[in-house]
C-alpha cells in the first residue's frame, strides 16, 4: 500500500465519526463530509507542481507562484459531488468533469452510464473523487477510463477505503496516489464497507 496516504487529525477523525452514526442527519453530514473533504484538497495539494514568477508588491518585487499544471476534478456521480465543493473552494480555476457508474448489486461490478470531460486531460492534474473505495471496481474503471483519454497524472480522493479495494487500485494502477480519511477493516458479503458509514450517496442527499 506504498501509494496510499491515510490524511489524519483530531478534527477529521471527529468528522469521520459523525458520518459513521447512522442517527447524524443528512444535513449535518454533508457539513461533515466537506470539512474532511478540505483536508484530504489540503494533503492532495502538496503534489502539485508550482512555476515561479515576479509579483510585484506595493513595495517591492518579489518571487510569486502558480500551479505549472491545470487540475480537472472527476467526481464519480452521484456521491462524488458531495465534495468536489471543497476542492473547488480551494481551486476555484479546476475544471470539472464527470462519469457516472453504479454498481451492478448481483455482479458488483460497475457500470457505466454517463461520461464527461474536458477535453485537456493529457496535460491535467487529475483528481478523481469518489468517497467510498469498497471493491475498487468503480475507481479502477474510472481510471482505466479516463487512461484510455488520455489522462496521464490521476490521483484518487476518497472518505474510507477498504484494504480490498486499496490492493485493487495499487495492483492495477500503481501509479495512482490514494488519499483518504480511513482505512477501515473490510468488505461485507454485499461488497460494503465495514465499519464503514452506510452509502454516502443516500446519507449526503437524503434518499433513503
Amino acid at each position: 500500500m506504498n501509494n496510499l496516504i491515510i490524511v489524519e487529525n483530531p478534527l477529521i477523525k471527529r468528522d469521520i465519526t459523525i458520518l459513521r452514526d447512522k442517527n447524524t442527519p443528512y444535513e449535518l453530514f454533508r457539513i461533515a463530509l466537506n470539512r474532511i473533504g478540505y483536508s484530504i484538497a489540503i494533503e492532495l495539494s502538496k503534489s502539485l507542481k508550482l512555476t515561479q514568477f515576479t509579483v510585484t508588491t506595493p513595495l517591492e518585487e518579489t518571487n510569486g507562484y502558480r500551479l505549472k499544471d491545470s487540475i480537472i476534478l472527476i467526481p464519480v456521480l452521484r456521491a462524488g459531488l458531495a465534495m468536489v465543493q471543497s476542492f473547488i473552494e480551494l481551486i476555484p480555476d479546476a475544471s470539472v468533469g464527470h462519469i457516472g457508474l453504479q454498481r451492478n448489486e448481483t455482479t458488483l461490478q460497475p457500470v457505466e452510464y454517463y461520461f464527461k470531460t474536458p477535453s485537456h486531460l493529457p496535460e491535467s492534474k487529475v483528481i478523481i473523487i469518489d468517497p467510498m473505495l469498497a471493491t475498487g471496481g468503480s475507481a479502477s474503471y474510472a481510471i482505466r477510463y479516463l487512461k484510455q483519454k488520455g489522462a496521464a497524472n490521476v490521483s484518487l480522493a476518497c472518505l474510507i477505503a477498504a484494504p480490498f479495494g486499496v490492493n485493487k487500485i495499487t495492483s492495477e494502477h500503481p501509479d495512482v496516489q490514494i488519499y483518504t480519511a480511513a482505512l477501515d477493516r473490510e468488505l461485507n458479503s454485499s461488497g460494503y464497507i465495514l465499519p464503514g458509514l452506510g452509502d454516502a450517496g443516500d446519507r449526503t442527499f437524503g434518499t433513503f
